[in-house]
């Protein structure tokens, strides 16, 4: 019996023991749970309540730009910018306060500054005052938008004037600041200085937000030669932001904003790095960011070769200073421009494209080789081939058709003759001796015109207009001629008429405005015996290179574009090649006294059109192509406003004897 109930009493003391155990361990659970939830419950709270939707971004360096010789023309120069980075919650009151410290530690050009920028600046120093000048009245009724519009628009220029330039400096430093995304370091400034760099960094404690960051800039081995047409990298312009956002930029990116940085953006531009944030509640981040390498953006190669473009760019300059100087200095007092248009009319690429603008202020020249496809002139004789195959094309004349060149007299009166009286003569002839009578002729039988009984067989002056202007389309005159640029003219279209007379001039090149791009389309359309290509500066794509002096792995080539194809027989292309020969060559060439003896063999046509009559003011031009036989280089010549002097026919002949002479060592890229 004793040993039954001992064994019994044995069960309830392990029951009692397990139950000490577990409400031991809930204890600790509890206490464990009640220490988290009280002391720890607001950090894990933040922890739960951050979120991850913040992705910062860092510019990676554009690709490089090489010449046709593989010679890099725009590089990346490594500088220091100084950034700001804001959080998500940072109050404009607040940058404001940041950027009058920055203030004091670099400098910062306030050319930039709209008046609106200066109204809105002024309207947030004197908030009160500002206040008193919209009644209470008239306040109420008043939306937010319009009140706000009513006190920019009671900024006086009185009050704008009162804006000190330290004021201004905070003014621009705080526009760069606003301008980026929360935790998107934004430049405040490019390329510091030394002394910026080392007392903004002293003062970096001070400056929440603020860094010293390296960057890239672009630079030009070869200074100023073709600068211009490189164009230009900035900050996304207010007007394209949201194309540019639509497109993937951000808006404080930097982008090619004009020419050939601007056309081939999407190639240049470099991936940026990432870099992904977890932010809390505040807007502040949390731990480190997961960060994404970036890399450079693809390299180019241009047609142009940079040697050649600085020998015809010193060409123009030279042959502009001799003529505005000695004795003809005041003759051509108003010659202030020349262009030159380089292209292989075989395949488009362009060669060369320079101009030089003179300063009459301050005497000097600076390149403007953007006048080759921006500006546009009467080009005069110089369409004249384009003219005789129009005539050839609908018939009005065959290549054996003779026209007596003799002063023409009509009704009324007026008389109209070429610089000579030719004779009897072809179209051959009458290209070589520049014949405006010829011309003359083929623009009376398009408008059905009858000159020797001097009346109309059937008056169609505006159809003769269309012939005319649809014929030279097909060289690429009044049309776009599809080079690989951004933009480009197309000339002046004068409209139509109804008089006879005005058909005759633009026979002759004075009516219709065209480049000189156009007319370097134009002439090499004729050496390629009718293909009109396009013309372009793009050579290749390139990844970026990884070794200094080694190009990267080819992406893409250029092939040459046929835009169109003169719709007439061969024969009669050879007759205008036949002509533009005789030009260079001829008894009566008008440029034979300049061409006759190269070796190149070159052919081409020279052009002079009235620009005012009275007192001798023209523009002279020259179209070439060379060797007669197989043309490989085409150029056009345009020398606007000019009373004296052979310049269009003398720069054609330095350019092409250059062009020569460094084929012959080797110096271009065949």
């Amino acid at each position: 019996m004793k040993k039954k109930k001992k064994k019994k009493n044995h069960v309830p003391l392990r029951m009692n023991v397990l139950f000490l155990g577990v409400f031991l361990l809930f204890s600790v659970l509890i206490f464990r749970l009640g220490f988290v939830q009280i002391v720890d419950g607001e950090e894990y709270h933040r922890a739960v309540s951050s979120t991850e939707n913040v992705t910062a971004k860092l510019d990676a360096p554009r690709g490089k730009i090489y010449d046709d010789t593989n010679q890099i023309a725009v590089d990346n120069k490594p500088i220091y910018s100084i950034t700001y980075t804001r959080n998500q919650k940072t109050t404009p009151e607040e940058i404001d306060a940041l950027a009058k410290k920055l203030s004091l530690y670099i400098s910062k050009s306030t050319k930039s500054l709209t008046d609106r920028d200066k109204k809105d600046y002024f309207i947030y120093l004197h908030k009160k005052e500002m206040e008193k000048r919209v009644s209470a009245s008239e306040r109420k009724k008043l939306s937010d938008k319009a009140y706000n519009q009513r006190l920019i628009d009671s900024v006086t220029k009185k009050d704008l004037a009162s804006l000190t330039k330290k004021q201004l400096k905070v003014l621009a430093i705080k526009s760069e600041m606003m301008r980026g995304y929360a935790l998107s370091p934004q430049r405040v400034k490019m390329g510091a200085t030394q002394e910026e760099i080392a007392v903004v960094s002293e003062h970096l404690n001070e400056l929440p937000g603020v860094d010293v960051k390296p960057d890239a800039q672009r630079t030009y081995p070869f200074k100023g030669t073709f600068k211009e047409l490189f164009g230009q990298v900035k900050s996304i312009p207010e007007n394209a932001l949201s194309y540019y956002q639509s497109h993937g930029n951000d808006r404080t990116d930097l982008i090619g904003t004009s020419f050939i940085e601007a056309q081939y953006e999407s190639l240049l531009r470099g991936k940026k790095s990432t870099m992904h944030y977890v932010t809390n509640k505040s807007g502040k981040p949390v731990g480190n960011p997961d960060e994404t390498d970036g890399t450079r953006g693809n390299d180019i190669s241009l047609t142009v070769n940079l040697k050649l473009q600085k020998q015809v760019e010193n060409i123009i300059e030279k042959r502009l200073k001799q003529v505005k100087s000695g004795g003809t200095a005041y003759a051509n007092r108003d010659l202030t421009e020349a262009y030159v248009v380089m292209m292989n009319p075989k395949t488009g690429a362009i060669l060369s494209m320079a101009g030089k603008q003179y300063n009459k202020d301050t005497g000097n020249y600076k390149n403007a080789p953007y006048g080759a496809v921006y500006n546009s002139f009467a080009m005069g004789s110089a369409v004249k081939g384009a003219t005789v195959l129009t005539g050839l094309q609908s018939g009005a004349i065959t290549p054996s058709t003779h026209f007596y060149d003799a002063p023409l007299v009509f009704g009324d009166g007026r008389k109209m003759k070429s610089f000579h009286s030719l004779g009897n003569i072809g179209p051959v002839q009458a290209l070589e001796a520049s014949s405006n009578v010829y011309m003359w002729n083929i623009a009376m039988k398009l408008a059905g015109y009858d000159y020797p009984h001097k009346r109309y067989i059937d008056k169609h002056v505006e159809q003769a207009f269309r012939t005319l202007r649809n014929s030279y389309s097909q060289f690429g005159l009044g049309v776009s001629t599809g080079v690989d640029l951004p933009s480009e003219a197309t000339g002046y279209n004068t409209g139509m008429s109804d008089q006879l007379a005005q058909a005759m001039f633009f026979a002759i090149g004075q009516f219709d405005t065209y480049t000189p791009l156009q007319m370097a389309q134009y002439v090499s359309t004729i050496a390629n015996n009718g293909y009109r290509m396009q013309p372009h500066f793009l050579k290749e794509v390139r990844e970026p290179s990884v070794k200094d002096g080694k190009l990267g792995k080819l992406l893409y080539k250029f092939e040459p574009n046929v835009l169109n194809r003169l719709e007439m027989p061969q024969r009669y292309i050879d007759v205008v090649q036949q002509g533009f020969r005789q030009v260079m060559i001829g008894s009566k060439g008008t440029a034979a006294g300049i061409f006759r003896n190269k070796t190149y063999n070159p052919a081409g046509k020279t052009g002079t059109a009235e620009v005012d009559k009275k007192s001798g003011l023209d523009n002279k031009t020259l179209v070439s192509y060379a060797p007669y036989n197989n043309p490989e280089v085409a150029i056009s010549v345009v020398v606007p406003k000019i009373r004296e002097g052979q310049t269009n026919s003398e720069i054609a002949s330095d350019v092409l004897d250059t062009y020569f002479k460094m084929k012959q060592k080797g110096e271009l890229d065949q």
